[in-house]
């Protein structure tokens, strides 16, 4: 069980919208075009459709989800009645540790993702 079952639902939830946002930017218009890795540069003319767009959200949905899915687990082994943290298994510290990275890593992707949509919809200059 988990330390927040709300936020664990709202987390597990948040998935499912993202993929359906994720599967619906694929038959918009004509794709986004941009292959797996979204590596082309997406803040140019070539790729001013809703698609992009909508792949976007959906990554800034799943990050979302995945930050507080992140904290829940963080909050949860550190909420477990022990002395230290050499008294739990491996799965647990593997999650904690995860949840960690993710609680860094996710914050930066979403603002990278962010001046994305401003150079597309804003006319700012961050990636030209």
């Amino acid at each position: 069980d988990m330390h927040f079952p709300r936020l664990n639902n709202f987390s597990f939830w948040t998935l499912p919208w993202a993929m359906d946002l994720a599967v619906v930017s694929l038959f918009t218009e004509s794709g986004s075009g941009t292959g797996w890795t979204l590596y082309p540069p997406l803040s140019t003319y070539l790729y001013m459709g809703k698609s992009v767009d909508l792949t976007v959200f959906s990554l800034h949905l799943a990050g979302v989800g995945s930050i507080f899915g992140s904290i829940n687990f963080i909050v949860t082994v550190r909420g477990m009645k022990l002395v230290d943290m050499h008294q739990l298994s491996m799965f647990p510290i593997s999650m904690f540790v995860t949840g960690h990275l993710l609680v860094v890593a996710l914050p930066v992707l979403a603002g990278g993702l962010t001046m994305l949509i401003t150079d597309r919809h804003f006319n700012t200059s961050f990636f030209y």
